[in-house]
């Protein structure tokens, strides 16, 4: 089955809004503010751009296994780097696909260089969970002859 839809979808329906933080931001802060927001990961901006993504991953392999305390080591010292990210037309398919070659859960998605939005593992899952039951409604109401064909 192919999953049709893009970012810009995914960012329509579940909003723009992209929760940031600084290379200078303690772990302990920047984890903290994730806590408050209940999500998994930070877009990390300097200068106005993008220098990375912060995420519970990040904290976990580079902070508590290498024995660094998140009150003494700052976020820029272990986010991830280079930064991959997609465009707004770019399709759920591609997302998937960056996603996976990378090992990656977050997508920082941009249009002209600029930080227009966040797509996660867990948006596309619900999209593509969400395109599955449209995708079965219409098979069976097709099955059904509520629709023509």
């Amino acid at each position: 089955m192919e999953i049709s839809g893009t970012a810009r979808q995914i960012l329509a329906s579940k909003g723009s809004e992209v929760t940031t933080t600084t290379p200078d931001t303690l772990v302990f802060d920047a984890l903290t503010l994730m806590g408050e927001k209940n999500i998994g990961a930070l877009v990390v901006m300097e200068g106005g751009s993008v220098a990375g993504v912060f995420s519970e991953s990040d904290y976990s392999r580079k902070v508590i296994l290498q024995g660094r305390t998140s009150r003494n080591t700052r976020v820029g010292e272990i986010l991830s780097r280079p930064v991959i990210s997609i465009a707004l037309d770019d399709s759920i398919e591609e997302c998937m696909a960056r996603m996976t070659l990378h090992r990656i859960r977050h997508l920082p998605v941009m249009e002209d260089e600029h930080l227009v939005g966040l797509v996660s593992i867990g948006d596309v899952v619900n999209w593509i969970i969400h395109a599955q039951r449209h995708a079965i409604q219409q098979l069976t109401g097709y099955l059904s002859g509520q629709y023509p064909a």
